[in-house]
């Protein structure tokens, strides 16, 4: 199982949730580092490292994936199956295995999605 990041997620831990934190520390002590992709770093990345040391820090520690043809074409068809155009969150659901864990801030429509996915995977709310 691993833990995928949204940019909810990353912002959540930017502010301190010790809940996020905490999730953080369980993948990394389980030997899964969490995921996510380059478009999420995108949405939350503002300042460089010394505005944002605390989350430059936990980047250095989560797989970060590419925003590629090949997962921007799994993206855009669960974005068709949806109707929804949120494709950075589209990406993050493509990006997800079966039995993984999505950190999300907006467990709605990354539900949705989910759901959409065909593969079975656990919303945990930020």
């Amino acid at each position: 199982m691993t833990l995928v990041l949204d940019a909810g997620a990353l912002i959540a831990l930017e502010r301190g949730d010790v809940r996020v934190v905490r999730q953080l520390k369980l993948a990394h002590d389980a030997g899964q580092p969490p995921l996510t992709h380059g478009g999420v770093v995108a949405q939350v990345w503002r300042g460089g490292d010394h505005r944002q040391a605390l989350l430059a820090q936990v980047l250095a520690g989560v797989d970060v994936l590419p925003l590629d043809e090949a997962l921007g074409r799994r993206a855009g068809r669960l974005l068709a199956r949806s109707r929804t155009s949120d494709a950075i969150d589209a990406a993050v659901v493509a990006m997800a295995d079966d039995g993984d864990q999505i950190l999300t801030s907006d467990p709605i429509d990354i539900g949705i999605l989910a759901d959409l996915s065909g593969r079975q995977l656990t919303i945990v709310p930020t």
